[in-house]
């Protein structure tokens, strides 16, 4: 999930949505979801996405509408006689299911499929909707953000769909294939490993594949005039940072960090789950950072506003790196196991900052502790965050996902112990690399490793209303919350 400058935390962003899609002969199109908690008619019942295919073009204005082609290789997983994709903010022009052409319509954010004849479960599903991809009106609602010189995206956590047609849920990941192509002078890029690139006339190809499953949220595509610099990390990884061109020399610096921060993750979580990293610059004035998978998205002012001091950059840029295992590669089975994002990124952050010249971890648990009963009486206990407040969606990332969440991180290394818990750690982005976890697989490996039921632990500590007594510390007092005006 993005990390909010703690200036701009407080400046959440409101989201509003428009469904622009030309409809077909598909009478009471309506909307479906897999029930998550939060986000309720997010994801669709009914199939598994396996990879997505999504060919766009862009025009060279970031204010024109892009075409696009998204395919998308799935298999049923129920008996389908239609079938919803999540799409909003673009113009559907033609919708193929298996070959054949088929009718569509829409309801609020859902593209509604009319299959050509009913599907048993467990047969394979592949679609082809030709349609647009509107960049306009997008600020604040996620999706796509303009640059200076372009676009990039940011689809935490429900803003993929207003980018292209698909299973907009965590729970769903697929491996994807990206082709961008651009006007001669500006530089694509996305998630993955470069597969080559060709020139037709004025314009240029670019390919894109990943090597693991990925959420839709954590799709990222960058068109602009970029430097792409490539060098190398631990074990050979492949690196590749992408730079506004006239930034470059500015940027140097910060990027030459990189490898030394993911051998100082490795030496805690283990090896890097993916095929190669590397920093995406923005030049846009966006106010959070964000994991976006194998290619973590920043704005240009974050590296160059004088009041951030240098350790408070560089732990920003660990918390997204740390967000690769937790986060990316375990990813959230729910929208309410996001704690787990958050509070492990946030905890890598903090021992960082703490190791290279900012507060220490125990002053900032203590100082979290002492706001937490606040923030849970504001958002709701971590594993069980109120909704996102109606038209502002990114009040979801709320301090209690935050410094509360990595708090139950330092109450739980309290309780069990330094050892067992950096065990926990490795094991836990071992045994579920690729996958999605919930919650109770996390209290669940916990317990074990620790050899005792530690479900009256978490119980408090995740959905209480108040916060428990801190393991080791007696004396830490939380304060009393404020007052609702």
């Amino acid at each position: 999930m993005p990390h909010l400058s703690r200036r701009l935390r407080a400046a959440l962003l409101a989201t509003a949505s428009l469904t622009l899609v030309a409809a077909a002969a598909l009478p009471d199109p309506e909307p479906l979801g897999i029930g998550d908690r939060l986000f309720p008619e997010l994801g669709n019942p009914g199939y598994d996405v396996l990879a997505y295919d999504i060919a766009l073009t862009y025009h060279g204005s970031n204010t024109k509408p892009l075409d696009a082609v998204t395919k998308i290789a799935a298999r049923t997983t129920a008996p389908l006689d239609r079938i919803n994709l999540d799409f909003a903010r673009g113009t559907v022009q033609g919708v193929e299911v298996n070959g054949r052409a088929a009718d569509f319509g829409s309801k609020n954010e859902d593209l509604v499929i009319q299959a050509p004849r009913r599907l048993p479960a467990g047969v394979p599903l592949d679609i082809t909707v030709r349609h647009t991809s509107d960049p306009a009106g997008t600020a604040g609602n996620g999706g796509w953000i303009r640059t200076a010189d372009g676009l990039a995206m940011a689809n935490q956590a429900d803003a993929a769909h207003r980018v292209f047609p698909g299973n907009d849920h965590p729970s769903d990941k697929a491996h994807f294939t990206f082709r961008i192509t651009a006007p001669e002078g500006l530089t694509a890029v996305a998630n993955g490993l470069p597969a080559g690139h060709t020139r037709n006339g004025p314009t240029t190809t670019w390919t894109y594949r990943t090597e693991h499953p990925m959420a839709t949220e954590l799709a990222q595509v960058s068109i602009g005039r970029s430097h792409v610099h490539h060098h190398t990390g631990p074990h050979g990884l492949p690196l590749r940072d992408v730079v506004p061109a006239a930034d470059r020399a500015t940027m140097e610096p910060w990027l030459k960090k990189t490898p030394a921060q993911l051998e100082w993750m490795e030496r805690r979580v283990g090896r890097y789950p993916f095929e190669s990293y590397g920093v995406l610059v923005a030049d846009s004035r966006i106010g959070f950072a964000l994991e976006t998978q194998t290619l973590s998205l920043f704005g240009k002012s974050f590296f160059t506003e004088p009041a951030y001091p240098e350790w408070y950059v560089d732990s920003v840029m660990v918390h997204e790196l740390a967000h690769q295992w937790f986060g990316n590669s375990v990813s959230p089975a729910t929208w309410s196991d996001l704690w787990l994002n958050e509070g492990h990124a946030t905890w890598y952050e903090a021992l960082h900052a703490e190791e290279s010249g900012g507060v220490t971890l125990e002053r900032r648990m203590r100082e979290a502790y002492k706001l937490s009963d606040g923030w849970r009486a504001d958002g709701g206990p971590p594993a069980r965050p109120d909704a996102p407040a109606e038209g502002e969606k990114l009040s979801l990332f709320r301090p209690v996902v935050y410094d509360g969440s990595a708090l139950i991180l330092y109450a739980l290394r309290q309780e069990i112990g330094a050892a067992a818990f950096d065990r926990l750690q490795r094991a836990w982005v071992r045994v579920h690399r690729d996958s999605t976890a919930t919650t109770e697989d996390f209290t669940r490996l916990a317990s074990g490793i620790a050899g005792r039921d530690l479900t009256a632990f978490f119980e408090g500590w995740l959905y209480g209303a108040k916060t428990p007594p801190m393991p080791g510390h007696p004396d830490w007092r939380a304060a009393e919350p404020a007052a609702t005006p």
